[in-house]
């Protein structure tokens, strides 16, 4: 989720790319808006043998979503597991489907996508986020579940020969630019990038990217709209939905593809939307 864009570079597409080869891929916040829409482009994608585990809160939308990716490709394994990466319970839920999934992934590439995120209570100051538990449990869920998620994902797969693994941070321009009442969104997403950079700088053979999706519409553009506490940045996100500036969760996740077919981004780069 983006506060706003700059002026709009266009699509630049181009056709469907040839299918990947086996892939062992894994997608948090999968159920809905941009993650939803990034697994259904995912999936004609990966090769024949390709593993797709999905992560999400919402059990069933989750289930149909894997009901539908099935059906449209037989030669995929779809699994999914409904967690609440926020909590203990939901993160060791999700941890442990990565140790008996990954291993044994015929795959020559992995490739995990930490999409999962919220935005937190926007009606709130930086003065008014007292509550440790309030703090604590936004940074749970969007920061340390995509530490302890990435950590185990590439411990589980492994090093091995000539098989790549290329790990994304969906990030936002909250992680380089403040904005008013979003203090908790914008420590979280620089947080994540910054953690991804260490990643990039650590495990040289990982290709690290931080992707920033620009103003999707989505349920959280929606609440930023309505929720800000701030009536300037209030009315900005509202002017960018009556303007038609929101853009399309699929026409930025196939962006992201497109960064990620090319391979060519520093490993550990911040890339935005409209830098494409």
């Amino acid at each position: 989720m983006e506060p706003g864009p700059g002026p709009e570079h266009g699509p630049g597409l181009g056709p469907a790319p040839p299918r990947w080869g086996p892939v062992a891929c894994v997608l948090t916040g999968a159920s809905r808006g941009f993650g939803r829409s990034l697994a259904r482009l995912l999936a004609p994608r990966l090769g024949d043998g390709s593993v797709l585990l999905l992560l999400a809160r919402s059990a069933a939308p989750l289930a149909e979503l894997a009901a539908e990716l099935r059906r449209g490709a037989a030669a995929l394994r779809v699994e999914c597991v409904a967690a609440d990466l926020g909590t203990d319970e939901g993160l060791r839920r999700a941890t442990r489907a990565l140790r008996e999934l990954l291993p044994a992934a015929p795959a020559a590439r992995l490739l995990l996508i930490n999409n999962a995120g919220s935005l937190g209570d926007v009606s709130k100051s930086f003065v008014d986020l007292s509550d440790p538990d309030e703090v604590n449990s936004y940074f749970a869920f969007n920061v340390t579940s995509a530490l302890c998620l990435t950590s185990a994902a590439l411990k589980a797969f492994g090093q091995r020969p000539g098989v790549g693994r290329t790990v994304v941070n969906v990030s936002s321009l909250c992680a380089v630019k403040p904005f008013k009442n979003w203090a908790l969104y914008c420590g979280g997403k620089a947080s994540r990038d910054m953690m991804f950079q260490v990643l990039a700088l650590e495990e040289p053979d990982v290709r690290v990217l931080n992707y920033a999706p620009g103003p999707l519409d989505t349920d959280m553009q929606l609440l930023a709209r309505t929720k800000t506490g701030d009536a300037e940045m209030r009315q900005h996100f509202q002017s960018l939905q009556e303007s038609g500036q929101l853009i399309d969760c699929a026409v930025s996740a196939r962006k992201l593809l497109k960064l990620l077919e090319e391979d060519t981004f520093r490993s550990g780069a911040h890339v935005d939307f409209y830098d494409i």
